[in-house]
Protein backbone atom coordinates (compact mmCIF):
# COMPACT_ATOMS: atom_id res chain seq x y z
CA UNK A 1 0.00 0.00 0.00
CA UNK A 2 2.81 2.64 1.11
CA UNK A 3 4.69 1.45 -2.58
CA UNK A 4 1.71 2.45 -4.42
CA UNK A 5 1.04 5.24 -3.34
CA UNK A 6 4.58 6.58 -3.25
CA UNK A 7 4.33 5.36 -7.11
CA UNK A 8 1.02 7.18 -7.92
CA UNK A 9 2.53 10.24 -6.19
CA UNK A 10 6.10 10.17 -8.05
CA UNK A 11 3.20 9.87 -11.37
CA UNK A 12 1.33 13.26 -10.64
CA UNK A 13 4.63 15.09 -9.48
CA UNK A 14 5.64 17.69 -12.49
CA UNK A 15 8.62 16.00 -14.53
CA UNK A 16 11.57 18.61 -12.61
CA UNK A 17 9.94 17.18 -9.63
CA UNK A 18 9.89 13.52 -9.91
CA UNK A 19 13.30 13.02 -8.41
CA UNK A 20 11.57 13.77 -5.31
CA UNK A 21 9.21 11.15 -6.03
CA UNK A 22 11.89 8.79 -6.62
CA UNK A 23 14.11 9.32 -3.68
CA UNK A 24 10.46 9.41 -1.45
CA UNK A 25 10.74 5.42 -2.43
CA UNK A 26 14.09 4.99 -1.78
CA UNK A 27 13.61 6.56 1.73
CA UNK A 28 10.42 4.39 2.05
CA UNK A 29 12.72 0.79 1.51
CA UNK A 30 15.25 1.98 4.12
CA UNK A 31 11.64 1.77 6.90
CA UNK A 32 12.13 -2.02 8.01
CA UNK A 33 7.98 -1.35 10.31
CA UNK A 34 5.20 -1.96 7.45
CA UNK A 35 2.91 0.96 10.03
CA UNK A 36 5.93 3.54 10.00
CA UNK A 37 6.07 3.03 6.05
CA UNK A 38 2.26 3.61 5.60
CA UNK A 39 2.58 6.67 7.91
CA UNK A 40 5.71 8.54 5.79
CA UNK A 41 3.88 7.59 2.70
CA UNK A 42 0.42 9.25 3.50
CA UNK A 43 2.28 11.96 5.48
CA UNK A 44 4.63 12.30 1.57
CA UNK A 45 1.13 12.19 -0.05
CA UNK A 46 -0.52 15.16 2.22
CA UNK A 47 2.44 17.14 1.53
CA UNK A 48 2.94 17.02 -2.03
CA UNK A 49 -0.11 15.49 -4.06
CA UNK A 50 -2.25 19.17 -3.36
CA UNK A 51 0.98 21.21 -5.09
CA UNK A 52 1.11 18.42 -7.45
CA UNK A 53 -2.41 17.91 -8.40
CA UNK A 54 -2.28 22.25 -8.84
CA UNK A 55 -0.01 22.28 -10.78
CA UNK A 56 -1.32 20.20 -13.67
CA UNK A 57 -4.82 21.46 -13.00
CA UNK A 58 -3.24 24.52 -13.92
CA UNK A 59 -1.03 23.75 -16.69
CA UNK A 60 -3.57 24.25 -19.65
CA UNK A 61 -4.15 27.89 -18.26
CA UNK A 62 -0.51 28.63 -17.94
CA UNK A 63 -0.19 27.46 -21.34
CA UNK A 64 -2.68 30.25 -22.83
CA UNK A 65 -1.83 32.83 -20.88
CA UNK A 66 2.15 31.65 -22.38
CA UNK A 67 0.18 32.00 -26.01
CA UNK A 68 -1.07 35.51 -25.15
CA UNK A 69 2.11 37.19 -24.13
CA UNK A 70 3.54 35.79 -27.21
CA UNK A 71 0.73 37.06 -29.63
CA UNK A 72 0.90 40.32 -27.74
CA UNK A 73 4.55 40.78 -28.48
CA UNK A 74 3.95 39.89 -31.82
CA UNK A 75 1.21 42.88 -32.17
CA UNK A 76 3.96 45.44 -31.75
CA UNK A 77 5.47 45.45 -28.00
CA UNK A 78 2.46 45.07 -26.14
CA UNK A 79 4.11 44.89 -22.40
CA UNK A 80 3.55 45.68 -19.19
CA UNK A 81 0.67 47.53 -17.80
CA UNK A 82 -0.32 47.25 -21.49
CA UNK A 83 -0.46 43.56 -22.00
CA UNK A 84 -1.92 42.85 -18.18
CA UNK A 85 -4.83 45.84 -19.10
CA UNK A 86 -5.88 43.43 -22.23
CA UNK A 87 -6.13 40.20 -20.40
CA UNK A 88 -8.43 42.48 -17.60
CA UNK A 89 -10.35 43.33 -20.83
CA UNK A 90 -10.79 40.01 -21.80
CA UNK A 91 -12.22 38.32 -18.22
CA UNK A 92 -13.88 41.68 -17.52
CA UNK A 93 -15.63 41.23 -21.31
CA UNK A 94 -16.36 37.50 -20.25
CA UNK A 95 -17.18 37.89 -17.13
CA UNK A 96 -19.92 40.23 -18.56
CA UNK A 97 -21.17 37.94 -20.90
CA UNK A 98 -21.80 35.86 -17.41
CA UNK A 99 -23.81 38.56 -16.28
CA UNK A 100 -25.86 39.17 -19.37
CA UNK A 101 -26.65 35.48 -19.95
CA UNK A 102 -27.56 35.20 -16.68
CA UNK A 103 -30.16 38.34 -16.87
CA UNK A 104 -31.65 36.82 -20.27
CA UNK A 105 -30.11 39.22 -22.73
CA UNK A 106 -30.92 38.86 -26.47
CA UNK A 107 -27.65 36.90 -28.09
CA UNK A 108 -27.10 39.88 -30.25
CA UNK A 109 -26.34 42.10 -27.28
CA UNK A 110 -23.39 39.44 -26.28
CA UNK A 111 -22.03 39.32 -30.08
CA UNK A 112 -21.57 42.85 -29.70
CA UNK A 113 -19.74 42.90 -26.98
CA UNK A 114 -17.64 40.19 -28.36
CA UNK A 115 -16.80 41.86 -31.37
CA UNK A 116 -15.85 45.16 -29.60
CA UNK A 117 -13.34 43.44 -27.94
CA UNK A 118 -11.88 41.67 -30.55
CA UNK A 119 -11.92 45.30 -32.52
CA UNK A 120 -10.20 47.40 -29.74
CA UNK A 121 -7.26 44.33 -29.45
CA UNK A 122 -7.01 44.95 -33.12
CA UNK A 123 -6.92 48.86 -32.06
CA UNK A 124 -4.17 48.90 -29.25
CA UNK A 125 -1.99 46.00 -31.54
CA UNK A 126 -1.89 48.95 -34.08
CA UNK A 127 -1.62 51.82 -32.14
CA UNK A 128 0.95 50.26 -29.99
CA UNK A 129 3.57 50.19 -32.82
CA UNK A 130 3.06 53.91 -32.48
CA UNK A 131 7.36 55.22 -31.13
CA UNK A 132 7.27 57.10 -28.73
CA UNK A 133 9.12 59.69 -30.55
CA UNK A 134 5.51 60.41 -31.54
CA UNK A 135 5.07 62.18 -28.78
CA UNK A 136 5.18 65.79 -30.03
CA UNK A 137 1.76 64.53 -32.28
CA UNK A 138 -0.32 64.24 -28.72
CA UNK A 139 -1.22 67.77 -28.43
CA UNK A 140 -2.26 67.56 -31.98
CA UNK A 141 -4.35 64.78 -31.80
CA UNK A 142 -6.07 65.62 -28.68
CA UNK A 143 -7.05 68.65 -30.15
CA UNK A 144 -8.57 66.61 -33.29
CA UNK A 145 -10.37 64.50 -30.85
CA UNK A 146 -12.01 67.16 -28.72
CA UNK A 147 -13.37 68.54 -31.99
CA UNK A 148 -15.01 65.33 -32.87
CA UNK A 149 -16.56 65.26 -29.53
CA UNK A 150 -17.51 68.76 -30.25
CA UNK A 151 -18.97 67.92 -33.70
CA UNK A 152 -21.06 65.13 -31.76
CA UNK A 153 -22.40 67.36 -29.08
CA UNK A 154 -23.36 69.58 -32.26
CA UNK A 155 -24.82 67.20 -34.88
CA UNK A 156 -24.54 64.38 -33.09
CA UNK A 157 -27.72 61.70 -32.72
CA UNK A 158 -30.20 63.61 -30.43
CA UNK A 159 -32.46 61.43 -28.06
CA UNK A 160 -35.15 63.72 -25.42
CA UNK A 161 -32.50 67.00 -25.97
CA UNK A 162 -29.31 64.96 -25.17
CA UNK A 163 -27.01 64.53 -28.33
CA UNK A 164 -24.32 62.01 -27.06
CA UNK A 165 -24.17 59.42 -29.65
CA UNK A 166 -23.38 59.14 -33.48
CA UNK A 167 -24.36 56.24 -35.66
CA UNK A 168 -22.25 54.28 -38.02
CA UNK A 169 -24.62 52.23 -39.98
CA UNK A 170 -26.48 50.25 -38.30
CA UNK A 171 -24.41 50.63 -35.05
CA UNK A 172 -24.78 53.78 -32.22
CA UNK A 173 -21.68 54.60 -30.62
CA UNK A 174 -20.88 56.82 -28.12
CA UNK A 175 -17.83 58.83 -29.05
CA UNK A 176 -16.54 60.36 -26.03
CA UNK A 177 -17.15 56.93 -24.01
CA UNK A 178 -14.17 55.67 -26.84
CA UNK A 179 -11.88 58.60 -26.91
CA UNK A 180 -12.20 60.98 -23.41
CA UNK A 181 -10.37 58.37 -21.54
CA UNK A 182 -7.49 57.84 -23.86
CA UNK A 183 -7.05 61.41 -24.16
CA UNK A 184 -7.37 62.24 -20.33
CA UNK A 185 -4.70 59.57 -20.24
CA UNK A 186 -2.43 61.27 -22.53
CA UNK A 187 -2.73 64.70 -21.15
CA UNK A 188 -1.55 63.56 -18.27
CA UNK A 189 2.18 63.67 -19.97
CA UNK A 190 1.38 65.69 -22.92
CA UNK A 191 0.49 69.12 -20.94
CA UNK A 192 1.28 71.19 -23.63
CA UNK A 193 -0.70 74.49 -24.86
CA UNK A 194 -2.30 72.56 -27.78
CA UNK A 195 -3.67 69.75 -25.59
CA UNK A 196 -5.15 72.06 -22.97
CA UNK A 197 -6.77 73.68 -25.68
CA UNK A 198 -7.82 70.51 -26.69
CA UNK A 199 -9.10 69.49 -22.95
CA UNK A 200 -10.91 72.77 -22.92
CA UNK A 201 -13.81 71.88 -26.25
CA UNK A 202 -13.36 68.60 -24.74
CA UNK A 203 -15.39 69.86 -21.69
CA UNK A 204 -17.36 72.24 -24.10
CA UNK A 205 -18.48 69.10 -25.15
CA UNK A 206 -19.45 67.19 -22.57
CA UNK A 207 -21.99 70.49 -21.49
CA UNK A 208 -23.29 70.83 -24.56
CA UNK A 209 -24.28 67.33 -24.89
CA UNK A 210 -24.45 67.05 -21.92
CA UNK A 211 -22.46 64.09 -20.56
CA UNK A 212 -22.93 64.20 -16.34
CA UNK A 213 -20.87 61.11 -15.91
CA UNK A 214 -17.96 61.88 -18.56
CA UNK A 215 -18.00 65.59 -17.39
CA UNK A 216 -17.80 63.74 -13.94
CA UNK A 217 -14.81 61.60 -15.12
CA UNK A 218 -13.12 64.66 -16.85
CA UNK A 219 -12.90 66.47 -13.24
CA UNK A 220 -11.73 63.33 -10.76
CA UNK A 221 -8.82 62.65 -13.60
CA UNK A 222 -7.71 65.59 -13.96
CA UNK A 223 -7.66 66.48 -10.45
CA UNK A 224 -6.13 63.55 -10.14
CA UNK A 225 -3.19 65.09 -12.63
CA UNK A 226 -3.31 68.41 -10.75
CA UNK A 227 -2.44 66.62 -7.36
CA UNK A 228 0.66 64.58 -9.13
CA UNK A 229 2.38 68.03 -10.57
CA UNK A 230 0.34 70.93 -10.72
CA UNK A 231 1.22 73.54 -13.43
CA UNK A 232 -1.18 76.78 -15.44
CA UNK A 233 -1.93 74.75 -17.88
CA UNK A 234 -3.27 71.58 -16.24
CA UNK A 235 -5.26 74.22 -13.80
CA UNK A 236 -6.69 75.35 -16.74
CA UNK A 237 -7.72 72.21 -17.68
CA UNK A 238 -9.01 71.45 -14.55
CA UNK A 239 -11.11 74.60 -14.55
CA UNK A 240 -12.81 73.99 -17.46
CA UNK A 241 -13.73 70.28 -16.63
CA UNK A 242 -15.57 71.29 -13.57
CA UNK A 243 -17.06 74.34 -15.20
CA UNK A 244 -19.06 71.66 -17.56
CA UNK A 245 -19.76 69.20 -14.38
CA UNK A 246 -21.42 71.67 -12.73
CA UNK A 247 -23.47 72.89 -16.12
CA UNK A 248 -24.23 69.00 -16.76
CA UNK A 249 -25.85 68.70 -12.95
CA UNK A 250 -27.78 72.35 -13.89
CA UNK A 251 -28.88 70.77 -17.18
CA UNK A 252 -31.59 68.30 -17.18
CA UNK A 253 -31.00 64.10 -17.69
CA UNK A 254 -34.32 62.77 -18.40
CA UNK A 255 -33.17 59.52 -20.28
CA UNK A 256 -34.74 56.22 -18.42
CA UNK A 257 -32.25 53.60 -17.88
CA UNK A 258 -31.51 51.40 -20.13
CA UNK A 259 -31.70 47.57 -19.46
CA UNK A 260 -28.38 45.74 -19.52
CA UNK A 261 -26.75 49.51 -20.13
CA UNK A 262 -27.55 51.33 -16.90
CA UNK A 263 -27.12 51.03 -13.17
CA UNK A 264 -26.19 47.36 -14.00
CA UNK A 265 -23.44 47.16 -10.96
CA UNK A 266 -26.46 47.41 -8.16
CA UNK A 267 -29.44 45.88 -10.54
CA UNK A 268 -27.00 42.47 -11.10
CA UNK A 269 -27.91 41.35 -7.88
CA UNK A 270 -31.07 41.65 -8.23
CA UNK A 271 -31.17 39.33 -11.24
CA UNK A 272 -28.88 36.26 -9.20
CA UNK A 273 -25.83 36.51 -7.08
CA UNK A 274 -23.45 35.10 -9.14
CA UNK A 275 -24.46 37.98 -12.21
CA UNK A 276 -23.67 40.32 -9.72
CA UNK A 277 -20.47 38.70 -8.31
CA UNK A 278 -19.18 38.75 -12.08
CA UNK A 279 -20.55 42.70 -12.66
CA UNK A 280 -18.28 43.39 -9.40
CA UNK A 281 -15.04 41.27 -10.46
CA UNK A 282 -14.78 42.74 -13.82
CA UNK A 283 -15.61 46.14 -12.93
CA UNK A 284 -12.28 45.71 -10.15
CA UNK A 285 -10.70 43.94 -12.92
CA UNK A 286 -10.34 47.44 -15.37
CA UNK A 287 -8.06 49.09 -12.23
CA UNK A 288 -5.55 46.34 -12.13
CA UNK A 289 -3.28 47.84 -14.97
CA UNK A 290 -2.90 50.57 -12.32
CA UNK A 291 -1.17 48.38 -9.85
CA UNK A 292 1.29 47.81 -12.34
CA UNK A 293 1.70 50.96 -13.45
CA UNK A 294 2.26 52.57 -9.77
CA UNK A 295 5.54 50.88 -9.87
CA UNK A 296 7.23 53.41 -12.14
CA UNK A 297 8.72 56.67 -12.41
CA UNK A 298 6.94 59.36 -11.18
CA UNK A 299 6.37 60.68 -14.43
CA UNK A 300 4.73 57.16 -15.79
CA UNK A 301 3.00 56.73 -12.39
CA UNK A 302 0.67 60.05 -12.71
CA UNK A 303 -0.17 58.21 -16.26
CA UNK A 304 -1.36 55.61 -14.60
CA UNK A 305 -3.02 56.71 -11.84
CA UNK A 306 -5.42 58.87 -14.66
CA UNK A 307 -5.76 56.36 -16.36
CA UNK A 308 -7.45 54.11 -13.03
CA UNK A 309 -8.99 57.96 -12.38
CA UNK A 310 -10.51 57.61 -15.29
CA UNK A 311 -11.96 54.24 -15.11
CA UNK A 312 -13.07 54.77 -11.81
CA UNK A 313 -15.30 57.52 -11.88
CA UNK A 314 -16.95 56.06 -14.66
CA UNK A 315 -17.63 52.70 -12.87
CA UNK A 316 -19.11 55.13 -9.95
CA UNK A 317 -20.86 57.43 -12.05
CA UNK A 318 -22.94 54.00 -13.18
CA UNK A 319 -23.74 52.75 -10.57
CA UNK A 320 -25.17 56.09 -9.17
CA UNK A 321 -26.54 57.17 -12.26
CA UNK A 322 -28.54 56.02 -15.46
CA UNK A 323 -24.45 56.07 -17.67
CA UNK A 324 -23.16 53.11 -18.91
CA UNK A 325 -21.24 50.60 -17.14
CA UNK A 326 -18.18 50.12 -18.75
CA UNK A 327 -17.09 47.08 -20.31
CA UNK A 328 -19.23 44.88 -18.06
CA UNK A 329 -22.58 46.24 -19.71
CA UNK A 330 -23.80 45.84 -22.88
CA UNK A 331 -22.13 48.35 -25.30
CA UNK A 332 -19.18 48.28 -27.34
CA UNK A 333 -18.05 52.19 -27.26
CA UNK A 334 -16.71 51.18 -23.28
CA UNK A 335 -14.91 48.37 -24.31
CA UNK A 336 -13.19 50.14 -27.47
CA UNK A 337 -12.80 53.36 -25.04
CA UNK A 338 -10.65 50.83 -22.38
CA UNK A 339 -8.18 49.51 -24.91
CA UNK A 340 -7.28 52.24 -26.50
CA UNK A 341 -6.79 54.21 -23.31
CA UNK A 342 -4.52 51.08 -22.63
CA UNK A 343 -2.05 52.50 -25.81
CA UNK A 344 -1.30 55.65 -23.37
CA UNK A 345 -0.16 53.76 -20.41
CA UNK A 346 3.63 53.73 -19.76
CA UNK A 347 5.43 50.64 -21.70
CA UNK A 348 8.47 49.17 -19.24
CA UNK A 349 11.72 50.64 -19.69
CA UNK A 350 13.30 47.35 -21.32
CA UNK A 351 10.53 47.77 -24.44
CA UNK A 352 10.79 51.60 -24.97
CA UNK A 353 14.07 51.20 -26.88
CA UNK A 354 16.15 53.52 -25.80
CA UNK A 355 16.33 57.40 -26.76
CA UNK A 356 13.29 58.19 -29.50
CA UNK A 357 15.40 58.90 -32.13
CA UNK A 358 15.11 57.39 -35.55
CA UNK A 359 17.96 55.01 -36.30
CA UNK A 360 20.68 56.43 -39.34
CA UNK A 361 19.05 53.90 -41.84
CA UNK A 362 15.58 54.76 -41.40
CA UNK A 363 13.56 57.81 -43.19
CA UNK A 364 11.49 60.18 -41.04
CA UNK A 365 8.26 59.48 -43.47
CA UNK A 366 9.20 55.63 -42.95
CA UNK A 367 9.17 56.45 -39.07
CA UNK A 368 6.26 58.29 -38.63
CA UNK A 369 4.32 56.25 -40.98
CA UNK A 370 1.70 54.68 -38.05
CA UNK A 371 1.91 58.28 -36.60
CA UNK A 372 0.00 59.53 -39.64
CA UNK A 373 -2.45 56.66 -39.69
CA UNK A 374 -3.31 57.13 -36.17
CA UNK A 375 -3.49 60.52 -36.07
CA UNK A 376 -6.13 60.12 -39.36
Amino acid sequence: MADLLCRALQFILPPRLRDWGLAIRYELAEIPDDTQALLFALASVRGLAPRALGQLLMHPFVALLGAAVRASRGFGALHGPRAVGALCAVGAVALGLVYMTVAGAPVRYLGVNAGALVLGLLLLALVSRIPEGAGRLSGALILGLSVLLLATALVGLRIEGISRWVKLGGVVVQPSLVLLPFMLAAFSRTRTPLATTGMVVAALAMALQPDRAMAAMMTATLTTVVATRADRLTCLALTASLLAFMVTLLRPDALPAAPFVDQVLLSSFAVHALAGLAVVAGSALLLVPVLIGGSYDEERRATSLAFGSAWLAASLAAAFGNSPTPVVGYGGSAILGYLLSLSALPRPASARGGPAIAPPDTSLASRDSHSKIALA
